[in-house]
Order: C-alpha cells, then sequence, then structure tokens
C-alpha cells in the first residue's frame, strides 16, 4: 500500500490542496510502521511549502 500511496503522492503533487486531501486519506491507509516510512519519504522528496502541509497532516494524524 505504501508504494501505491507514493505514486498517487507524486502524480497530484501538482495542487498543493489535491496533495493535501490524498495525503489525508492514504494515512488512514497506512500501518504504523508504513506511517513512519512515508514521513521520511516526504521529507526527502518535498520541499519548500509542501513541508508545513506534510508536518500539519502527519502530526495531527498522530495525535
Amino acid at each position: 500500500m505504501l508504494e501505491y500511496v507514493k505514486i498517487i503522492l507524486q502524480k497530484v503533487s501538482f495542487d498543493m490542496l489535491l496533495f493535501s486531501k490524498e495525503l489525508q486519506k492514504s494515512i488512514n491507509w497506512l500501518t504504523e510502521n508504513e506511517k513512519v516510512e512515508l514521513r521520511v519519504w516526504l521529507n526527502s522528496s518535498f520541499t519548500g511549502e509542501y513541508k508545513a502541509v506534510i508536518k500539519e497532516i502527519l502530526d495531527n494524524k498522530a495525535a
């Protein structure tokens, strides 16, 4: 499932809102280990404004 999520996020990364929605949905599908792997991958793959969106979504879902 993790690889599928990565593919989807790459394909929708042209639009921040769509990226945000897909990231929020995908968090519910992943195991805890996959969430950790996803966070590492996201932080190495996306920069700039995406960093804030990623942090907000992942931190809110972890709480």
